[in-house]
Parts: structure tokens; C-alpha cells; sequence
């Protein structure tokens, strides 16, 4: 007999799971009496949203299922934010959620939610389980459905008494995952679209990718000649330096890479969605009327065909698929290399620095890490506007490299830096944060010392919330309301938690100053102070205002 408890960990622990990420609730107490002695990792968190975005980027990092605990009501409110990341980063991750007892269940009791009508729309599954005797086989279809398909976010509730109740239920052992190898004609439908092309490109992204899948990558672009564009934050499936690489399809992309999609005659999308941050709003390319030979390969039947109708349409993951072609390169393909060749040289043009307003460069500073940080360097971001400069300048290398969410959330990048640190204490960690995106989860600078992570943490201080700023200078320009921020002095602030800061008002300080957070050992902070007038590389907060004051005639 084991109390429902020990039953969800020995689960747990049968499928592999190292390591979790908590907020600690009265509700689950059986879980975490459980888990003493289990050998499994309890990262402890500050708030529940930081949390789950640490579940979400461990599984991101290492292919497992992310795993996240938190309390019943508040607490799976503020969860909800990393839920919504996997669902749109397509990324499997399980949050279990405290619940009120069964007994009391229908009476508005204290924090009762009911997570099936909370979650049923935001997780690929959602369910509350009241038997303790079939633990096991919730636990069992939650794996499976967090993997299978497109990969996703599940969220299972559960009650109190369900989890103190004690029964004599045998473990299930993991699922296997189904084996299924891309057909021979499968490839040769692909070789055969790209044949007829006199301008091809392969757009890669998606989820289920590991070293090897960026290896056979870099295999079939220079076997093929093709060229690769990579989609929005998945930019470390291919090293930025390969000559076949064009450029991200993303927010504030190449205006010459999206002319060259438009161009394109055939895509050939590998397990990306492809959806409106990839092209613009559809402005690129019209689903309705794409006037290009499509040829999709993903892993969810359902998305083949949901926007965009393909000429051929594969199910299968981007990584098998991008191994079989590596490996079946014909001979006598159309000779593609001018083509690709323009594309690389319009990449390296884009990547060349446009100076910025300021002491303070920050075109500059990705530079200067691009040349420095070891290859297998680790980066991770939110969402802001200091993001289009790491987009555009800093350059991912090799897999895995980037931690961001391609739901565009702010507060993801501090907490995906402590769970890429905690993984991989050995590489270099850097986060990339703007003052407000930083302040979203920058309490869990506590949950890094406590553990010993050890990110450096960039942030961006330009006085603002700047995207938004950008908008409304566009839309509404010269009236200026709820966009600026009063901070505080971050470094002073990362040295308060026992981590190490420092500010930097030149760009020719800040590699000195990185080289002592690297020697610090411990999780530092960098404040860059920026100069307001910096909006995005490409455009000045008064050009800004000048084009919403165009726009309205004035």
C-alpha cells in the first residue's frame, strides 16, 4: 500500500524524471513527503510563473518532459504563463496542480478552481484525478500525450485526499514512442518539388531537436546546395556562420530575407508551423494563395493543411526527415549557388552593425559576444525590443543555444537561464533581459543562489516597456502613457541577493565587466544603461514619432 503521493513519484521516477520545479502547497503535501529520498531534484522557485517557464525551458534544453508542481488556485494562475509558452512553443512539460479535497468539491471552497474549464483550452489535456488507484494510468496518458504529436503542455489537478489515500495499484512502465521512419517515397516526393525549382528554400523549426538533427542539417545544406532560413527563436538549428544559412523568419527580420520568401518558387517548411510571426502577419505569404509549391512535413497530422495547403504533405518529425534527406542527396540537382549565395550575402550585409544612439551600444556588445562566448554557449531571452538586437547580432552557434518563447513572453528569459545553468553548469549561460522583462522574474536571482546557478544576466535599461513605446509612438505618436518604468539600481540589487553586479554607461567597459561576472562563480548581473533614444537597431525613437506624425498627416 502507498499513499497517492509515492505512487505519482515512483512514476516520476520510472519515466526518467531528474528533476522538478516547485512552489510548495499544503495541497500536495503527499507529493513532496514522496519525493524524500526519491533521488529526484526539487528545484524550489519564488512564484509559480517562474516556474513553470524553468519546467518548460528544461524540457526545451533536454528533450525530456518539463515537470512542474504548484498549489491549487494562485498558484495555477501563475502558472498559467509557462502552460501558454509550451503550448506555442510546442513543448512537452506536465504541471500538476494542488487541489481542494473531492469532498468539498462544488462549494466555491477555498482557492477551488476547476482546472478542466481553466486549462481546456490553453494544454493539449487536462483532467482532475480522483482515484488514487488509477494514478497510474492518468500518469501513463499524460506522458504519452505531452510527447506524442505536436508536443504540448497537460495539466493534471490533484485533490488532496486523492493524494493521502493509500491503494495497492501496480506501476505502469513508460510507453514506448512510435517508431516510424520516413518512407523512401516520402523523400522522393520532397527531391522530386525541389527539382522542378529554380529558387528553393528550406524553412526549419519546430520542435524534437537535438545535436545530431543540427549536424545532418548542416549535411544536407552543404550536400544540396539549399539554402536555410531558420524560424522565429529557433535559430540554433543551424550554426550562423554556415554558408547556407539566410537568415530568421521572425520579429524584426531582414526586409531582404522576406523579399527572397516571397520570391521562393519552393519551401520546403521542416516541422515549423509557419505562422504569422514567420511571414509577417501572412503579409509574405498569403495562405489563401501562396503562389509557391509548399512542401510541409510535420508531426501533427492536424496542422498539415490548417493554414496552409501543401503540395506535399509528410507527417513525420523535422529531424528524421532532415537525416533521410542528408542521406539520399541525388545526383543531378538544379545548381542553386547563385541563388544562395545572394542570400547569404544580404545575411552577412544585415549583420553588419548600423550604429545606435548612446554611450551604450548594444549592436556593439553582441558583436563582441558573438566573437567571444565558446561555441556551446547558452542564450536565453524574453520578449522586448532589446531582443531584435540579439536576433540580429548575436549569433547562435551550435544546439542547444537559444532558450526563448516563440509566444513572444516577457519574464522567460531569467528563469530558462537558472534551469540552463542548473543543467549545464559547465557552459557559459547568458540571459538577455530589457528592465521590464527582467523584473517580471528577476526574484528568482533567489532561487539561483540557493541552487548555484550561475547565469549572466544582460539587461537592457532603457527606462521603459519599449515595444510597446514603439506602437504607440507609431499609432498615437507624442502621447506618451504607461510606458515608462521607474527602476532600481540592478546591480546593487543582484550584489543584495549575494550574486554579483555591475553597471556599465560605455561600451568600451563591458567586456571587462563580463570577464569578472564570468570569474564571479556565481549568477551576475550586468545593467547596460541605454539611451532612450535607442528604439530598435533599425529605427530612433523620434523616427518613430516622425512616422506616426507622417501617417496621420500632420
Amino acid at each position: 500500500m502507498r499513499h497517492g503521493g509515492q505512487i505519482l513519484v515512483d512514476h516520476l521516477k520510472a519515466e526518467g524524471v531528474r528533476r522538478i520545479f516547485s512552489v510548495p502547497g499544503e495541497s500536495f503535501l503527499a507529493v513532496l513527503d514522496g519525493l524524500v529520498g526519491s533521488g529526484i531534484e526539487n528545484i524550489v522557485g519564488r512564484q509559480e510563473g517562474g516556474v513553470s517557464m524553468m519546467a518548460e525551458a528544461h524540457a526545451k534544453l533536454t528533450g525530456e518532459v518539463g515537470i512542474a508542481f504548484v498549489t491549487r488556485g494562485p498558484g495555477a494562475t501563475n502558472a498559467s504563463s509557462g502552460v501558454h509558452v509550451a503550448q506555442q512553443d510546442s513543448t512537452p512539460m506536465i504541471l500538476f496542480v494542488g487541489q481542494i479535497a473531492t469532498t468539498d468539491r462544488d462549494r466555491d471552497a477555498f482557492q477551488e478552481v476547476d482546472y478542466r474549464r481553466m486549462f481546456g483550452g490553453l494544454a493539449k489535456w487536462a483532467a482532475e484525478i480522483d482515484d488514487t488507484a488509477r494514478l497510474p494510468e492518468y500518469l501513463s496518458r499524460a506522458f504519452h500525450i505531452a510527447r506524442s504529436g505536436r508536443p504540448g503542455p497537460v495539466v493534471l489537478a490533484l485533490p488532496e485526499d486523492m493524494l493521502s489515500a493509500h491503494a495497492d495499484v501496480a506501476d505502469l512502465p513508460p510507453r514506448l514512442a512510435p517508431v516510424r521512419a520516413p518512407s523512401t517515397p516520402e523523400v522522393q516526393a520532397i527531391w522530386d518539388a525541389l527539382k522542378g525549382a529554380k529558387k528553393p528554400m528550406l524553412v526549419v523549426g519546430g520542435p524534437h531537436w537535438s545535436t545530431q538533427a543540427a549536424s545532418d542539417l548542416a549535411d544536407l545544406a552543404a550536400a544540396s546546395g539549399l539554402p536555410v532560413a531558420l524560424t522565429f527563436r529557433r535559430q540554433d538549428r543551424l550554426d550562423a556562420r554556415n554558408p547556407a544559412y539566410i537568415g530568421d523568419l521572425g520579429v524584426g527580420m531582414n526586409p531582404a530575407l522576406g523579399k527572397r520568401l516571397q520570391e521562393a518558387d519552393c519551401l520546403v517548411i521542416l516541422g515549423a508551423r509557419m505562422g504569422d510571426t514567420a511571414t509577417n502577419g501572412y503579409t509574405l505569404l498569403n495562405p489563401g494563395a501562396p503562389g509557391k509549391t509548399i512542401v510541409h512535413v510535420h508531426t501533427d497530422p492536424d496542422e498539415l493543411g490548417h493554414v496552409w495547403r501543401p503540395d506535399v504533405a509528410i507527417v513525420q518529425d523535422a529531424p528524421s526527415m532532415v537525416a533521410a534527406l542528408a542521406q539520399s542527396v541525388p545526383q543531378g540537382l538544379p545548381d542553386w549557388s547563385d541563388w544562395t549565395a545572394a542570400g547569404r550575402a544580404a545575411q552577412e550585409a544585415w549583420v553588419t552593425p548600423r550604429a545606435t544612439p548612446g554611450d551604450v551600444k548594444l549592436e556593439e556588445i553582441m558583436l563582441w559576444l558573438s566573437q567571444t562566448l565558446p561555441d556551446d554557449a547558452i542564450a536565453t531571452n524574453g520578449a522586448g525590443n532589446y531582443c531584435t538586437w540579439m536576433h540580429r547580432y548575436f549569433r547562435a552557434r551550435r544546439y542547444p543555444g537559444q532558450l526563448a518563447p516563440t509566444s513572444g513572453s516577457m519574464g522567460y528569459g531569467f528563469p530558462a537561464s537558472v534551469a540552463a545553468s542548473l543543467e549545464h553548469p559547465e557552459k557559459t549561460v547568458v540571459c538577455f533581459a530589457g528592465d521590464g522583462c527582467f523584473q517580471m522574474t528577476l526574484n528568482e536571482l533567489s532561487t539561483a543562489r540557493q541552487y548555484g546557478a550561475k547565469p549572466i544576466v544582460i539587461v537592457a535599461n532603457n527606462g521603459r516597456y519599449g515595444t510597446i513605446r514603439m506602437h504607440q509612438e507609431r499609432t498615437y505618436p507624442a502621447r506618451v502613457s504607461g510606458t515608462d518604468l521607474f527602476n532600481p539600481d540592478f546591480a546593487a540589487l543582484a550584489r543584495a541577493y549575494g550574486g554579483h553586479g555591475e553597471t556599465v554607461e560605455r561600451t568600451e567597459d563591458f567586456a571587462a565587466a563580463f570577464e569578472r561576472a564570468q570569474a564571479s562563480g556565481t549568477v551576475a548581473v550586468i545593467e547596460l544603461r541605454l539611451d532612450p533614444e535607442a528604439l530598435t537597431p533599425g529605427q530612433e525613437l523620434s523616427a518613430a514619432r516622425a512616422q506616426g506624425e507622417a501617417a496621420q498627416g500632420r
